[in-house]
């Protein structure tokens, strides 16, 4: 049993270090689909010779 208690302990605590490394660029809202998926604009379509 204490085992579990003491894995948790350390889970938490690394958990807090990496968010609190990251500040404000973690996104907690999830997975996400279709046009809120894309994170960075489309490539631009080279032009026809």
């Amino acid at each position: 049993m204490w085992k579990l208690v003491v894995g948790f302990v350390i889970f938490a605590a690394v958990s807090l270090y990496f968010i609190g490394k990251a500040g404000d660029k973690v996104d907690m809202s999830g997975e996400k689909h279709g046009g809120d998926a894309t994170h960075e604009p489309a490539p631009a379509a080279s032009a026809p010779k």
